[in-house]
């Protein structure tokens, strides 16, 4: 007769819990297979939503773009401490897209773009926090019918949109804001010819 020791249930709860946690994330190679759409101005986007939201270490802010890519509506939070976790961040991430915005869950496609900027530590590279952060935002985005869109990090090194390669030195976390009338960038002027034309160059001009 032989005798042993079984796991006990606490240990098979814990050995289980993580190794879930482990699949709720997403590898840089996996997002960029993803088809997530390519912002054409992602400084202009990042620097508006940095104007706006003033986030700090932990602070998440999910913003939801137009098909022209304004910002029509965008919300922060601060991370809790607590274990990264995909699941746990797309509850957060649909908590704040319920609050700010209606579902397009009745659209055959989404029309509109969910896009993350997570200000945080450390440097550019990629981390498994990011990897959960970029499961939560893409799972929130199918339950609210939006596009899942870039996730871009906001360290002391500067911004960068995860998977493109795309980035900048500001803004960054000790960086002040810009003017929030300064970091969109302004209509372009009527293509007119005669006396019109000339008055609103002038007025540009001053």
């Amino acid at each position: 007769m032989t005798f042993g020791f079984a796991p006990s249930s606490a240990a098979s709860l814990s050995s289980s819990t993580s190794a879930a946690s482990a699949s709720r994330l997403l590898e840089p190679a996996e997002w960029a297979a993803a088809g997530i759409p390519l912002l054409r101005n992602p400084r202009e986007i990042v620097s508006g939503l940095h104007s706006r939201h003033r986030p700090g270490p932990a602070t998440a802010i999910v913003a939801v773009l137009d098909p022209d890519e304004r910002v029509r509506a965008s919300a922060s939070f601060t991370r809790r401490q607590a274990q990264a976790d995909g699941w746990m961040f797309r509850n957060a991430l649909l908590a704040q897209l319920r609050r700010v915005i209606p579902h397009d869950l009745r659209r055959r496609t989404p029309v509109r773009t969910a896009v993350l900027l997570y200000c945080r530590d450390g440097d550019a590279r990629w981390t498994e926090e990011d990897g959960a952060w970029m499961w939560g935002l893409r799972d929130a985005c199918t339950l609210h019918g939006l596009r899942c869109g870039a996730y871009i990090t906001l360290t002391q090194d500067g911004w960068q949109v995860l998977g493109e390669g795309r980035g900048g030195r500001r803004p960054n976390t000790d960086s002040t804001p810009e003017p929030f009338g300064l970091s969109e960038a302004p209509p372009p002027l009527p293509r007119t010819g005669g006396a019109v034309s000339e008055v609103l160059r002038r007025v540009a001009a001053r």
